[in-house]
């Protein structure tokens, strides 16, 4: 290593967070800084770290994309037979992150996790493009393969078998929704001296708003 990383550092500019101009309902929030960050940060917009736990208490993150959010939470789809389907299936929690870099801005989710309706992923599979509907049947997410050539053979076999056909969605695949129980957002600050702010669901649906230190 050449560089000194010790050394990289950043600082932010970012505008006020403050709690007194700021909707009580962090969706309305979520829904303001989203929008901006796919102006700012295009195609990347949406993506996000999820974390999840495994049996033993192992945490695991990996990126996906937020395909979809309401009141009721925000959706991502996956093959339900990966290593983050299995986790979400032994414990039904999990943690997304969002980094807007451009605008010095994070956003963490934390809540329980279930699977959304065969309606809805049956939606949203038909509104990807063919190469993807094709890829979750080609690709058995997370087992091991002999190489790139296992994923290429299969490929011209799914290709050919489904040529002239509709493409419809396996049963391995699909959404899941996590209802949020708290989300922070953050924003970067001169010296370190960051903006967070702190939203934690009340029992019967209410949300209490604290402003965190840096």
């Amino acid at each position: 290593m050449t560089r000194n990383i010790a050394d990289i550092r950043r600082d932010y500019e970012g505008g006020r967070l403050d709690e007194s101009q700021t909707p009580g309902d962090p969706f309305v929030l979520f829904d303001e800084w989203f929008s901006l960050a796919l102006e700012k940060e295009g195609d990347d917009g949406n993506v996000m770290t999820l974390s999840t736990v495994d049996s033993q208490g192992r945490p695991h993150g990996r990126i996906v994309l937020l395909k979809g959010f309401d009141e009721r939470g925000m959706v991502f789809f996956t093959n339900y037979h990966s290593h983050k389907g299995s986790e979400l299936s032994n414990v039904p929690f999990a943690a997304i992150t969002f980094w807007w870099p451009t605008l010095g801005r994070q956003v963490r989710i934390e809540g329980p996790v279930e699977q959304v309706t065969h309606a809805e992923s049956d939606e949203y599979f038909s509104s990807r493009p063919r190469g993807s509907q094709l890829g979750t049947w080609i690709a058995t997410q997370s087992v091991v393969i002999p190489d790139r050539n296992w994923i290429e053979e299969r490929q011209k076999r799914f290709e050919q078998a489904y040529e002239g056909q509709e493409i419809k969605r396996p049963l391995h695949w699909g959404g899941y929704r996590i209802t949020p129980e708290m989300i922070e957002f953050w924003q970067g600050q001169p010296s370190r001296l960051h903006d967070r702010l702190r939203f934690e669901r009340r029992e019967g649906g209410e949300w209490s708003r604290f402003r965190l230190a840096p």
